[in-house]
């Protein structure tokens, strides 16, 4: 898999400072143990925190300007023992790493709106990506051992993200995330108009079970649309029944995932990198790795990310029921 270089935007010491300065204020209002931490008293306050962050950190939280459609934050500090050990769960994280979830949530504050899902990791804004046993096979953010498959964050949902933030606060064995742009594969326009019909459903992932019990029909959706500035779309081919479509819907589909591989890059994070990837452009994933369990593994946060009045998704997906799930917004 080819290592392209991905743009990195270095914070600097003093915005390291204040952002991290902001964080410690910020958890300090939520109360000093891990069974009183009132997210619900903390989540208010973050957006004045955001405002207040100077021009050089929202200078680097400034909008995807590459046709790669990601860039890395670097530069905030992770004590690996403060932290202490990777969960073997996300609901057994209570308040370890704390400070990060803080974090993440202030620069996806300066980029937009976090989100939560009410049916995924008990609606909280910031989840623990971990490995879990059981789950080594899924295709979800728990597994280990199998290719997480090159995916649309939440593609199932009209409500997705724009963008989507990955926090790094472990990982020994440099296992990468994998992503590729669809504005860096060449299709042909026959294909691009195929894949622009909404032919197929997207249905929803194994960490949503309450909607994948859902029973109203699925929504066909286009898997490639025009945007204003350019190509864009929803991916998630192992939750998409490709088997009900036609033959050359299948073979279109099928060229576009060959050319998502061809360009498709590994990005290694190491703590403290903050990953931002633009959720319309770019479909992401993780080579398989083998879970040790034993407070060492990869450890991420994720948090999910609208940006208000971004144009360019198609009006019908206004009609879509979202398999019976709705998304929060930290700040509504």
């Amino acid at each position: 898999m080819p290592t392209a270089v991905t743009p990195v935007r270095q914070l600097q010491p003093h915005a390291v400072h204040e952002l991290t300065e902001a964080a410690h204020t910020l958890l300090s209002s939520a109360g000093p143990r891990e069974d009183n931490l009132d997210w619900s008293r903390l989540i208010p306050r973050v957006p004045l925190a955001a405002a207040s962050l100077s021009a050089d950190v929202r200078h680097t939280c400034r909008p995807v300007d590459t046709a790669a459609g990601l860039f890395v934050v670097r530069g905030i500090p992770v004590d690996d023992e403060a932290i202490g050990p990777t969960p073997r769960h996300w609901s057994s994280a209570g308040r370890a790493g704390a400070l990060y979830d803080v974090v993440l949530l202030l620069l996806s504050t300066v980029m937009g709106t976090p989100i939560a899902w009410e049916g995924q990791q008990d609606g909280r804004f910031v989840h623990n990506i971990v490995p879990s046993p059981g789950h080594e096979a899924e295709q979800t953010g728990a597994s280990s051992t199998v290719l997480l498959s090159p995916h649309t964050e939440d593609a199932f949902h009209p409500g997705r993200a724009h963008l989507l933030v990955l926090g790094c606060l472990r990982n020994h064995d440099a296992v990468a995330t994998t992503a590729a742009s669809v504005r860096e594969v060449r299709l042909d326009a026959a294909d691009i108009a195929l894949l622009s019909e909404p032919a197929l459903p997207i249905l929803p992932d194994d960490a949503y079970a309450e909607a994948q019990s859902y029973t109203g029909t699925p929504p066909a959706v286009p898997t490639l649309w025009h945007a204003p500035d350019g190509l864009t779309l929803r991916y998630d081919p192992a939750y998409t029944p490709l088997d009900r479509g036609s033959p050359e819907h299948r073979a279109a589909y099928a060229r576009l995932t060959a050319e998502l591989t061809r360009v498709s890059t590994a990005v290694s994070l190491t703590p403290g990198d903050v990953l931002v990837v633009d959720n319309d452009l770019v479909v992401h994933g993780r080579v398989p790795f083998r879970a040790r369990y034993d407070g060492t593994d990869r450890w991420l946060k994720r948090a999910s990310v609208r940006v208000p009045d971004r144009p360019g998704r198609p009006a019908a997906e206004r009609d879509e029921h979202g398999y019976g799930q709705a998304a929060v917004e930290a700040y509504a």
